[in-house]
């Protein structure tokens, strides 16, 4: 007595194969073997469910398939005409309206007054002669006792207006060191800003900064210490 037929078994895909016939799963969908039906994913490979060359993230290949595979997913992009740029508010707009509307010479002399007014406070207030407390005193050596990074720049300011070069760098010797480097600068930026001078640019590279900011700092700690020679550096 024969059986009747069976169904021929169909050969089954192996786990992360890609199959290219017909399914009747959608296309782009993945089975739980890794296997896609309906036609490779662009970018890579398929081996057991992940995909090399992009992410699977809630059915949606990146730069791929969109979620179900309903077409490519497109990415937010930026705007035709760009941002609009916020809008400035009113002491802002005028400080531009003000910069615009003034003549070249108006930035560098208000510099310059600011320069003008340190050093007549400097000529006026005679720091070498003021109390340590006088107002206005440093915060710092007025409750620790210890120097500033900055004290003494005033007193060899002083010192500075009125050519005693060694009292100044006794006072604060990295100020007078600068005090060239500065005041080039300054010279060369108004001149240019006033009246379209080209002076020779001298150029401070980021090592150099850093150098004399590592030197500031390395001041700052020995003009403190109690020992003979750096109590010399105490003012």
């Amino acid at each position: 007595m024969t059986s009747a037929p069976g169904p021929v078994d169909q050969p089954q895909p192996a786990p992360g194969a890609v199959h290219t016939a017909q399914a009747d799963t959608g296309p782009g969908d993945v089975s739980p073997g890794g296997a896609v039906f309906g036609g490779a994913v662009p970018g890579g490979a398929v081996s057991g469910g992940a995909v090399f060359g992009g992410a699977v993230s809630g059915g949606a290949v990146p730069g791929g398939f969109g979620p179900g595979g309903s077409g490519p997913e497109v990415w937010p992009t930026t705007p035709p005409g760009g941002y609009a740029a916020p809008e400035p508010d009113r002491l802002t707009r005028f400080v531009l309206r003000l910069y615009e509307r003034s003549p070249r010479w108006a930035v560098p002399l208000a510099a310059l007054g600011c320069v003008a007014i340190g050093m007549s406070y400097a000529l006026l207030s005679n720091p070498t002669h003021a109390d340590p407390d006088a107002a206005p005193t440093c915060l710092l050596k007025l409750t620790t006792g210890l120097d500033c990074p900055g004290c003494g720049g005033t007193r060899a300011l002083w010192y500075v207006l009125h050519g005693d070069l060694p009292a100044a760098a006794r006072h604060h010797f990295l100020f007078v060191f600068a005090l060239p480097f500065l005041a080039y600068l300054f010279v060369a930026w108004a001149g240019s800003q006033a009246f379209g001078w080209r002076l020779p640019e001298l150029r401070i590279s980021s090592k150099v900064i850093g150098g004399f900011l590592a030197a500031w700092l390395a001041f700052s700690v020995l003009r403190n210490l109690p020992w003979a020679p750096f109590t010399s550096l105490y003012v």
